[in-house]
């Protein structure tokens, strides 16, 4: 019996993703959930992990997991090992399957799974159901009062539908003492609540971006000390979104100093790369002395990076080259 993880990833839009098997592999042309073999002594969460970054050079964060599902395909037996995961990446770039996309959960019946996966997606569906239904009436029974009556903690942790966090959504909008809740939940040694309340508030601010202006330099001035990387995903996505010149010139220095170090460093997942391109070009509009060594930066990075960073870096270099750019470059800022 060989031990396999498998992630049901959960977009923004809560989507799943699934990925195809290429015409040569044991499945050809099946759709899958992504994952792979466990290494010996690893957890089923590091293999998950592992798989997921390595597969798709993406980043999740683990939800909960579902029961293991044993399959006999003849020639091999398997014990298929489900997690449901959150993503905030949105695009995957594949290094072992031949395609992917995004799909609403009620089309996963639909799909052309191998067979283990069959057996998944009815279970993750059964679940979503169950959850959904429970938490709709818990939603109803209070939906008339303000979130400080319930337990805003556990709803954020519980999360499984994009209803429930529109709703959270809408209540922060209206009541300012939510929205502060959620930043306070951002800063909380709970990763899955940090990383949760830190998604939503990310959210709110595609929208209403405004929100998030007051508290700004505290956010940048906190990121250096961050150690959760999908919090600190979600709030360099919600910076390179907003309006960097309302910064004073010191917070400016802390934050291009943090991002020149995301991006130079080894140990950086790729969408906080990312993130970081784009908010330093940013700033590249506003001081362009700093695109020359944004330029090099990309360009050694790119050496020797993931198919993704090398598409996120052609674009922001692109970006760069409409910039006239001073000779050298120096960070003055702060």
């Amino acid at each position: 019996m060989i031990d396999v993880t498998c992630a049901i990833i959960r977009n923004e839009d809560n989507e799943v993703l699934i990925v195809q098997r290429g015409e040569k592999t044991d499945h050809p042309f099946k759709w899958e959930f992504p994952g792979g073999k466990k290494n010996a002594g690893e957890s089923d969460e590091d293999c998950i992990i592992r798989e997921i970054a390595e597969e798709l050079s993406i980043y999740v964060v683990i939800y909960r997991h579902l029961d293991p599902v044993e399959h006999d395909y003849g020639h091999k037996q398997i014990r298929l090992i489900p997690f449901i995961c959150d993503t905030l990446d949105e695009q995957p770039f594949l290094s072992e399957h031949m395609a992917f996309k995004w799909i609403l959960s009620e089309d996963l019946l639909n799909v052309d799974f191998s067979e283990a996966d069959v057996f998944v997606a009815e279970q993750y569906l059964s679940s979503l159901d169950k959850s959904s239904q429970a938490k709709e009436k818990y939603i109803s029974d209070e939906e008339q009062s303000s979130l400080d009556s319930i337990d805003l903690q556990m709803l954020i942790n519980s999360m499984i539908s994009r209803k429930e966090a529109d709703w959270i959504a809408t209540s922060a909008i209206e009541n300012p003492a939510v929205f502060n809740k959620l930043l306070e939940y951002s800063y909380s040694k709970e990763r899955r609540l940090a990383f949760r309340a830190s998604w939503t508030i990310s959210k709110i601010c595609d929208k209403f971006p405004e929100l998030i202006y007051p508290h700004l330099s505290s956010i940048v001035e906190s990121l250096p000390m961050f150690d959760n990387e999908s919090v600190q995903r979600s709030f360099l996505r919600i910076i390179s979104l907003s309006d960097v010149g309302q910064l004073s010139k010191h917070h400016q220095g802390i934050l291009t100093d943090h991002c020149f170090s995301m991006l130079n460093s080894g140990l950086s997942a790729i969408a906080i790369k990312a993130y970081s391109m784009e908010i330093l070009y940013r700033f590249s509009v506003i001081y362009p002395e700093l695109g020359n060594e944004l330029s090099s930066s990309i360009m050694v990075l790119m050496e020797d990076g993931s198919a993704g960073i090398k598409a996120r870096g052609k674009s922001i270099l692109k970006k760069i080259s409409g910039i006239s750019l001073a000779p050298g470059s120096s960070r003055k800022l702060s």
